[in-house]
């Protein structure tokens, strides 16, 4: 019955496959996708600024820096994800425009 109602609503007669499947049933609307950016990059911003706070404390301050400053600038970049979706931000990332500023912020990182 499913397969009938497919091919009279001009679907693809074909079963979808696992992918498709998978790929609906994660997508997010724009509300979520926003407050997902936010929070992302909300965190990613307290955890660079921690990661700079935490530069002077003695010893291992370094260390923390490098750790925390690290992790804020990944949450930071991937909370674009939510905006974009993974695939469309890392052919962005890679296009021959931005491939040099893109290698150096990971090698950087």
């Amino acid at each position: 019955m499913d397969k009938l109602k497919r091919v009279l609503s001009g679907r693809d007669a074909e079963e979808p496959s696992g992918l498709a499947e998978v790929i609906d049933a994660t997508s997010l609307g724009w509300g979520t996708r926003v407050k997902g950016f936010i929070a992302c990059f909300a965190i990613g911003c307290l955890c660079s600024l921690l990661g700079s706070c935490l530069l002077w404390v003695p010893r291992k301050g370094l260390t923390l820096f490098a750790v925390f400053y690290t992790l804020g600038n990944i949450a930071s970049i991937g909370s674009t994800l939510f905006l974009m979706g993974p695939m469309k931000q890392l052919k962005r990332m890679f296009e021959p425009t931005r491939l040099i500023a893109t290698i150096v912020m990971l090698v950087s990182i």
